[in-house]
């Protein structure tokens, strides 16, 4: 029988609830101040032991000890079978393209495909929050106007934020429980999947209905689910009074379909299966770099 590729996390609260029961649970790769890296060894080489292949995402706002804990065992272990792979998403879309590679984790897709699926899916996850500042939100990318922070200081303020696909920032205008957006309906709405999708969302410290009220209908999503806030959203936003979002595709079907519609590819490298323009595993590209034009002009 064969045993679904290991997908892995760095942290329980990345780990959503899975859609059905036929989607497999997350391994949990414990940070350095949890436990040893004789443990950590041991943990990993069990993973690969079991699964044969592990895929684990490390998104650039891990903290650095944790990113060298990752690649330290992956050195000593001298393996080609632990793919390390950098998604910058927010927390909680993050949590949501894991649960989508545990769905594609029982399908017959090779390990190469899987890991090098992460790209394509993050594509169509669309994560965002409800902040109410947004003082120290220039560190994630989303360009904010001295017009923003300034209007942060106010008690009432909210803002709608979109990180990803695209960025985008709107001041709704009023607040309150609520956190409607008035004047004419969605008119500070960003702009939301063309796809069918579900929405999960977690509460910080924000009290608002405005993701379920406004932006869920807005978007037409097909599902909303309420899940723990993860522990790092807060310093990725910026501040704790926060309801954060993301939205993408929910359907094992539709996932298929559109890894399965890629054209795959044999690493150059390490042999493994892909599709894109780079391994997950090796990270190799693709297609080999040109050469330095001096070593050009040089050949016949």
């Amino acid at each position: 029988m064969r045993v679904p590729t290991a997908i892995a996390v760095t942290s329980a609260d990345l780990v959503l609830p899975a859609p059905d029961r036929h989607t497999p649970g997350a391994a949990l790769l414990h940070p350095p101040e949890q436990l040893d890296l004789e443990s950590a060894l041991a943990e990993t080489g069990a993973l690969l032991e079991r699964h044969g292949h592990l895929v684990a995402l490390v998104p650039p706002w891990l903290p650095r000890s944790t990113v060298q804990r990752l690649h330290t065992v992956r050195a000593i272990l001298e393996t080609d079978r632990i793919a390390l792979l950098g998604i910058d998403l927010p927390p909680l879309g993050t949590a949501l393209l894991v649960r989508q590679l545990r769905q594609l984790s029982v399908c017959d897709f090779s390990p190469g495909i899987i890991a090098s699926a992460a790209r394509l899916l993050s594509h169509y996850i669309y994560a965002g929050a409800l902040l109410g500042s947004v003082a120290r939100l220039d560190r994630v990318r989303v360009p904010v106007g001295l017009g923003a922070h300034a209007r942060s200081w106010s008690p009432s303020a909210q803002f709608a934020v979109m990180a990803h696909p695209k960025p985008h920032l709107a001041k709704l205008s009023g607040g309150g429980s609520q956190g409607g957006a008035h004047g004419p309906r969605g008119a500070a709405l960003p702009a939301g999947p063309e796809f069918a999708t579900h929405l999960i969302f977690a509460r910080g410290q924000l009290t608002s209905d405005w993701v379920t009220a406004e932006l869920a209908p807005a978007w037409q999503v097909q599902g909303v689910l309420e899940n723990p806030l993860p522990a790092a959203s807060p310093g990725w936003w910026g501040t704790p009074k926060l309801v954060e979002f993301a939205a993408g595709i929910p359907d094992l079907s539709v996932l298929y379909q559109l890894v399965a519609s890629v054209r795959r590819e044999e690493c150059r490298w390490c042999g493994l299966e892909l599709i894109g323009d780079r391994c997950g595993f090796c990270a190799a590209p693709l297609t080999a770099p040109p050469p330095p034009a001096s070593t050009a002009r040089s050949r016949p």
